[in-house]
């Protein structure tokens, strides 16, 4: 499926390395690197703080860009909400081409379809511009727009609003708000944030074997369990018998799909308060002079990392031998890459759902200066996995940018190992010792004598066997364990081999294999 990975000559990542060295009748290395390309880069979508909108649409015009650059220049400069979406084809061209279709400010346009998803998607915003350029045109919309604050400022202020009402409730574990990352919801009216976590340890405990351990507790990776537990709770809303909890769901039926989606209009968007660990610290050193460089070195840095016991390790080091037999998970940089891929919703959702993508990261670290790291990692390293990805999977490219921080404290020594999980529903926060991957005692929610923490896997299939009744899901019903029940995902399992065979291919070593044993369980 995977077509054949070009020659690496010299060492391993010599591909990348002469992107990065690629130059242009100079050597100097600033100029030499190949930068990235996101939402926000000047170079892809081109626009001022205080751009007109007709000049835009003029160098539409004058062929100076495409139509997918302008809707998101007029996005950025008009502030409304825009998708692009994968859709099915009508009729006899399912089999035969891709469909995408435009949604602006919950609007969709005309189905555009190609032969790749590349003209697919350029097609579905030349067609939404037909109908969208002379309605805005006749609406005189003036050359700037200060009328809506900028996402990039509410998303921060929701996150420190919400993150301030759970603190004030239990000041107690306020040194454990360190370290923070949050998924906020945006619709046309607000920002809400919906899962929030902290922390930043793996456990020190053997892999389990009933799924009542977590053994990573890093900020971002509780709050993307905290996002799915949100998930599973809309999931159980819009399934119920009860029509008023059903319409305020997030989700929508899709026509011509078995799965649910997000309803039109709403788009989540990942908050950090500090800079993933992994390849997204890139030494300054390689922007600075990568001609010196070796691909290797190149590779080892960009590449793909653990983290075993506080440290960071590239998994092209030969010191990955020395832990064989401790927990290590991957980095949250390159978890981050993954979900922009398959999705933040995992595998079992992903017999409910279509995948669930962040169109936003926004970093509000203090220590950090330019987020070209971030946009290597994320979106550079799998550039061209779409094309070979199953339906509805692709690499969503989001707007990376820094932001104010919100943390209001550091954390504690004596709480150094401990994290807070919170998704919206949640009468309180739970409180888990990563070290231990168990709730604590002293925790505001705990679920049990065994203090098993809401967001261990067990708790997740307990989740997915509840959504599963509901759904009248017989088949999923049937499943008779956690890990037979990822395994029949099958499109998510085959966006995740894809991925990760892509990633190997270019270079960037391998991802780490699971365990078996700590998915075989039941309940």
């Amino acid at each position: 499926m995977i077509p054949a990975g070009r020659p690496f000559p010299g060492s391993r990542g010599a591909c990348f390395a002469q992107n990065l060295t690629r130059t242009s009748n100079t050597t100097s290395g600033l100029k030499s690197f190949k930068q990235p390309t996101t939402l926000n880069d000047p170079r892809q979508f081109p626009v001022k703080a205080k751009v007109s909108p007709q000049k835009l649409i003029d160098r539409y015009k004058n062929g100076q860009s495409d139509a997918v650059s302008l809707l998101h220049q007029l996005a950025q400069v008009l502030q409304f909400h825009l998708e692009i979406k994968e859709t099915i084809a009508s009729g006899d061209l399912q089999k035969l081409c891709f469909a995408f279709c435009v949604v602006i400010d919950g609007m969709e346009y005309k189905t555009g379809t190609g032969i790749n998803k590349k003209e697919a998607r350029l097609k579905a915003a030349t067609l939404a511009l037909e109908e969208f350029l002379p309605s805005m045109e006749n609406s005189s919309l003036p050359d700037t727009t200060e009328t809506k604050i900028p996402v990039n400022k509410q998303i921060p202020h929701a996150v420190r609003a919400q993150l301030s009402r759970l603190m004030s409730c239990h000041p107690q574990f306020s040194g454990c708000a360190g370290t923070i990352a949050a998924f906020v919801l945006q619709t046309s009216s607000e920002c809400k944030v919906v899962a929030l976590g902290t922390g930043g340890f793996n456990t020190r405990e053997s892999i389990s074997s009933d799924g009542r351990i977590v053994h990573d507790s890093h900020a971002v990776v509780t709050a993307r369990r905290s996002l799915m537990r949100y998930l599973y709770r809309n999931l159980l809303m819009f399934y119920s018998k009860n029509p008023t909890l059903s319409q305020q769901s997030v989700y929508q039926h899709k026509s011509n799909s078995n799965l649910l989606c997000l309803k039109t209009g709403i788009s989540l968007h990942l908050y950090v308060n500090s800079l993933p660990k992994g390849a997204a610290v890139i030494p300054s050193k390689l922007y600075l002079n990568p001609l010196s460089i070796s691909a290797w070195k190149v590779n080892s840095e960009i590449g793909l990392h653990l983290m075993v016991e506080g440290k960071v390790v590239s998994v092209l080091s030969s010191a990955v031998e020395n832990f064989a037999y401790k927990v290590v998970s991957m980095s949250t940089a390159d978890k981050i890459t993954q979900w922009q891929v398959i999705g933040y919703q995992g595998a079992l959702l992903s017999h409910f759902i279509e995948p669930i993508y962040v169109q936003s990261i926004l970093i509000g670290d203090s220590c950090c200066t330019d987020v070209r790291g971030m946009e290597v990692s994320v979106c550079q390293r799998v550039e061209g996995v779409t094309s070979q990805l199953p339906m509805f999977y692709c690499m969503m490219r989001p707007q990376i940018s820094l932001v104010p921080s919100v943390a209001t404290c550091t954390t504690s020594s004596n709480q150094l190992t401990l994290g807070i999980n919170w998704s919206e529903g949640d009468s309180t926060s739970e409180v888990v010792d990563g070290l231990e991957g168990k709730t604590v005692e002293e925790s505001p929610f705990k679920s049990g004598t065994t203090l098993a923490s809401r967001l261990c896997k067990a708790a997740m299939l307990h989740r997915f066997k509840l959504v599963a009744k509901e759904a009248q899901r017989h088949d999923l019903l049937a499943t008779s364990s956690y890990r037979e029940a990822k395994r029949m995902a099958k499109a998510y399992q085959e966006a995740k081999s894809v991925l990760r065979a892509y990633l190997r291919q270019q270079g960037f070593g391998s991802w780490l294999e699971k365990v078996s044993v700590s998915d075989n369980f039941t309940k």
